[in-house]
């Protein structure tokens, strides 16, 4: 059944703008919201690396245009994610509906569709962000993992190694993008083991070199099955990795009762029952 979107009187001959994630796993993961604003654009533009996935956009709407021929080789990624907004709102100041679809979530590693709404809000159009399922609901559901139970850190790899964060070992730790850890360029789409080392060697002041890593890829096709592949840490450095691989920490430590704050709940708790 298809979804029929709402247009706000004295709209309909403007432009707008509807960022919206497709998921990870071809045709099982677009939600109906997002498949009508796909079907109902005017032009819908793909950030998608899969002729495949293109082809089966196509079958929604005729008038699919694909944003990567816009990488270079050589070229800083920001450049080509500026040349996406200017395209995406060069349409949408045509006065045309326009659609943009990204893997995943199109709100999680990547920066164009925040741009572009931002911009496009900014001049007076309509632009919305509709959610997908993301590499990291996936990642939940293959590795069995709760957020809740223990806690997750999230981090992009590199961001890791550029910045002094605090890592919390009783939790979780997932590490975005570490394929190309290291790359400050925004030119590469990976690095090889010296990078890996140099966050092995970041990771091994909170964890032994014999704890577990978790290389973790989601599956992208319904025929496929998630990849996923268990070492130690010190086999990091020479672990294949590309771009869409994650690396996930499981936890290195217990929790630690908090004493402190558990006695003062305690008091708070006495209060309220003896006033109830």
């Amino acid at each position: 059944m298809t979804t029929t979107l709402s247009t706000t009187p004295g709209t309909s001959s403007r432009g707008s703008l509807a960022c919206v994630g497709m998921g990870m796993t071809l045709g099982s993961h677009l939600t109906p919201l997002a498949r009508s604003h796909i079907e109902q654009a005017e032009v819908v533009f793909a950030a998608l690396s899969d002729q495949i996935v293109e082809q089966w956009l196509h079958r929604m709407n005729p008038d699919v245009r694909s944003l990567q021929p816009y990488y270079l080789d050589g070229q800083s990624r920001l450049i080509t994610y500026r040349q996406w907004v200017d395209l995406l709102l060069t349409e949408v100041r045509a006065g045309k509906r326009v659609c943009a679809v990204f893997y995943g979530h199109p709100g999680i590693f990547a920066w164009s569709p925040h741009k572009a709404i931002e911009v496009a809000r900014a001049e007076g159009f309509q632009a919305h962000m509709e959610p997908g399922i993301s590499a990291e609901d996936c990642l939940y559901a293959d590795l069995g993992i709760d957020p809740g139970r223990f806690g997750c850190q999230h981090f992009e790899a590199s961001q890791l190694l550029f910045y002094e964060r605090r890592i919390d070992t009783t939790g979780y730790l997932v590490l975005w993008q570490a394929g190309l850890v290291g790359d400050r360029s925004l030119t590469r789409f990976e690095t090889g083991p010296e990078y890996r080392q140099v966050l092995v060697d970041v990771l091994g002041q909170d964890y032994p070199a014999e704890h577990e890593v978790i290389i973790y890829r989601g599956a992208t096709l319904p025929i496929e099955k998630p990849r996923i592949r268990r070492i130690t840490l010190g086999d990091l450095v020479r672990a294949a990795l590309t771009a869409e691989d994650t690396v996930v920490l499981p936890p290195a430590a217990a929790l630690k009762p908090n004493l402190a704050v558990r006695a003062r709940l305690d008091a708070l708790d006495h209060v309220a029952s003896a006033v109830g």
